[in-house]
Order: C-alpha cells, then sequence, then structure tokens
C-alpha cells in the first residue's frame, strides 16, 4: 500500500496549479488571450449578452491579480494534495468542479436577489473553499497554523470562523468586489456532496 508523502503533489491538484498558473501568464503577455478571456471567461450573469454556460467552469480559472492566483493556489496545495490522496483522483476533481460550479449558482442567486446584475465573477476560490470544508469535516480536530496572524487552529474551528466571517461580510456589503457568497456557496456544496458520498458509502470519515 502506497504511503502518503506530504511533500508530493498528486495529479489533480498539481495539473490545476499548472493551468491556471499559465492561463494567468498568457492573460498577462497575450493581448488578445486577455481581452478573449474577458469576454467569453469571466462568468456573466443569466440575462447578459455575454453570458455563456461553459463560463460556469472556465471562471475557475481565471485570477484578478498575482495575489489572488497565489492564495487560491497555495490552499488548493496546502489541502487539496490530502483530500486528493483520500478521495482518489477522480472523485477529488469531481468534487472540486461541483464545489466551484455551486459557487457560482449560490453568487448568481443572491445577484438574482439584489438585483445586482453586473457580475463578472472570476478565481478558484469557490472550489478551494470547498476543499477547505472537506478537509474540516474529515480532518476537524488537524491543526492548521494561520498565516495573518501566525496562530494555531483546529481545522472544524477554521472553517466554521471562515464560513461565518465570510457571511457577515457577504450581508453587510463589505469588500464589494469580493464574491463572499460564492465562498459560502461552494462550502455549502461541498458539504452537501460529503455528506451523500458518505450516507452512500462511497467514502468514510
Amino acid at each position: 500500500m502506497m504511503m502518503f508523502n506530504r511533500f508530493y503533489t498528486p495529479p489533480v491538484v498539481k495539473n490545476l496549479i499548472i493551468a491556471n498558473c499559465i492561463i494567468f501568464l498568457a492573460i498577462r503577455l497575450l493581448p488578445l488571450f486577455n481581452s478573449l478571456m474577458a469576454q467569453y471567461g469571466c462568468l456573466y450573469w443569466f440575462g447578459s449578452p455575454m453570458f455563456h454556460s461553459w463560463q460556469f467552469v472556465t471562471y475557475m480559472f481565471l485570477h484578478a491579480s498575482m495575489s489572488h492566483l497565489f492564495f487560491n493556489m497555495f490552499a488548493l496545495w496546502m489541502f487539496g494534495r490530502t483530500l486528493e490522496y483520500e478521495l482518489g483522483s477522480r472523485r477529488f476533481l469531481l468534487y472540486y468542479v461541483i464545489c466551484g460550479v455551486g459557487a457560482a449558482l449560490v453568487q448568481m442567486g443572491v445577484v438574482w436577489l439584489t438585483g445586482e446584475y453586473g457580475i463578472q465573477l472570476l478565481g478558484a476560490s469557490g472550489a478551494v473553499m470547498g476543499l477547505l470544508l472537506a478537509f474540516g469535516v474529515m480532518h476537524p480536530n488537524n491543526i492548521i497554523m494561520l498565516l495573518i496572524p501566525p496562530i494555531p487552529m483546529k481545522a472544524k474551528w477554521f472553517v466554521v470562523g471562515y464560513a461565518v466571517l465570510e457571511l457577515f461580510q457577504g450581508w453587510g456589503g463589505y469588500n464589494p468586489g469580493v464574491a463572499h457568497f460564492a465562498h459560502v456557496g461552494g462550502m455549502l456544496w461541498g458539504w452537501l456532496l460529503l455528506t451523500y458520498w458518505k450516507r452512500s458509502g462511497k467514502i468514510y470519515y
């Protein structure tokens, strides 16, 4: 039986990071590609003439800045390696995509309720928040060291605290350029999928 190596990066996590980085560089270096991604890759509101169904996937590979890309890819690497090892590559990829699409659907629902139809959603944050939720559910007592401030915290409390913070910021209108409800949506869909898999005997934790 293969033992998990904490320094090993499994294929799906590795290829997701590579794809995100390559697309980010291409957008920065190739003006035509930048224009195409802005028009066809970002996720727009259903009623917009710029909306296309594939944007529910492509938006996850676009990032607004280097810091946006870095923190998403760091979290993908940090939590995704363990989860891909435990879930298997196919199930892990399915989980990642469903969380990302689910996050976008939740954000679309909020847009519909608020009437703020000028949505232009991009980033892997919704899918990554699903990974964070999965890590907290499957390894609740593992210690996570926060970056700022550097405080150790059990994974389950970190997940709960992060979800509450995102809800508070979303309802309060803080950082309007951040899709807070997409983050919460990624966690919600992740929890639903994990619950379904556990009850059907496909995973155990």
